[in-house]
């Protein structure tokens, strides 16, 4: 095992969200201080960190003492830029590796990434113009979506093609980026493994949670997923290729579709997840301590699920339901702090947990 981050050290965050938010939480419940860097005034995890820096991502002077204040860096979001983060990484060790990011931020790089281990993926091309898409639909096939390689979540980047007739509009939508057309994959499922792996090799996979999408956002996880044991077995194994081959420390998310082939890989995210909120109430250690325990040299939590749960995403509105939910008995509320509700924002997640049945 590695060594372990003595007690009282910083933690430095990079973004202020809610999963920085609920990062410092964790950090804070295992003796170490946090330090949040967002250029934004009020983010989430300002409310609970010991500090924030607020800068911009192209403030030399301000990158370079976050980094000199801190003992470890680690991050909430993938789009980071890289000019940043050969900075900070001069200072101060970051994890998870620049690996992890160089795959993931690229939605083409991910894939071939994906297909080099032997992993399934949905069939792509990559499209740079209007020549290239029309020979990527012609490929691939219809209906397609076509999706911005960088920068795009939560349904956000995308544009549908049902046929040759939708290929312009689509392009224009995207705005001339670089894009890859996706071809769909039919699937009983989606469901998510949240996946650990610390410095020295140690692996840990969160049980299987099945997905469901309202307008491209995460709207409920559920678990146990409803899948056949074999599946599980095989989500684990996967998600552990991929950690190794990245040679990662940290929590890594893996999207995966069910098909009557087997497991078919949507996406990584090399950061904690939104569908392993769960784990907040149903099992010991849950994916942000974990995500903290890997970063700063601890033995990793086993993972096991102590209750089945269900996941839902508070998004705009949903937040009116508040005094509702606050009722429930085996309702576990999660808020971000988010003064504004406005549509397509997560405002929190509550967690409602049962017992676990038995097989």
């Amino acid at each position: 095992m590695t060594e372990m981050l003595p007690q009282g050290a910083v933690i430095g965050i990079l973004g202020g969200g809610q999963l920085g938010r609920m990062l410092s939480v964790a950090a804070a419940r295992l003796g170490y201080r946090t330090c949040i860097y967002d250029p934004a005034g009020n983010p989430p995890a300002s409310h609970v960190a010991n500090a924030h820096v607020k800068a911009g991502w192209d403030d030399v002077s301000a990158l370079r003492d976050f980094a000199a204040g801190c003992d470890v860096i680690t991050y909430e979001f993938e789009n980071i830029p890289a000019e940043a983060l050969d900075l900070i990484g001069a200072e101060t060790p970051i994890y998870p590796g620049r690996k992890a990011l160089e795959v993931s931020s690229d939605r083409l790089t991910e894939k071939r990434f994906l297909e080099g281990l032997g992993l399934a993926v949905a069939p792509h091309a990559p499209v740079q113009d209007a020549r290239s898409l029309r020979e990527a639909i012609a490929e691939i096939g219809s209906p397609a979506i076509l999706k911005t390689r960088r920068l795009g979540y939560d349904g956000k980047g995308q544009a549908r093609i049902d046929g040759p007739e939708a290929a312009e509009p689509a392009l224009e939508e995207l705005a001339g980026v670089p894009a890859i057309l996706e071809g769909f994959v039919k699937f009983a499922c989606e469901i998510s493994v949240i996946a650990a792996r610390g410095a020295d090799g140690q692996v840990s996979c969160f049980d299987p949670g099945m997905n469901v999408h309202r307008n491209g956002i995460l709207h409920q996880t559920t678990v146990p997923a409803p899948i056949a044991s074999r599946l599980n077995t095989d989500a684990v194994i996967l998600a552990g290729r991929i950690l190794n081959a990245l040679d990662y420390v940290g929590v890594l998310g893996v999207e995966l579709f069910v098909t009557a082939d087997g497991l078919v890989v949507n996406e990584i995210a090399p950061r904690v997840h939104n569908s392993g909120h769960w784990t907040q109430n149903g099992c010991a250690v849950d994916q942000f301590e974990q995500h903290i325990r890997a970063i700063a040299g601890w033995p990793l939590g086993d993972g096991s699920r102590h209750s089945d749960v269900v996941m839902e995403n508070l998004i705009g509105d949903d937040i009116g339901r508040l005094p509702a939910m606050a009722a429930e008995t085996s309702a576990a509320l999660h808020l971000y702090g988010k003064a504004e509700a406005r549509p397509g924002r997560k405002m929190g997640h509550v967690n409602r947990v049962t017992p676990m049945r038995k097989a």
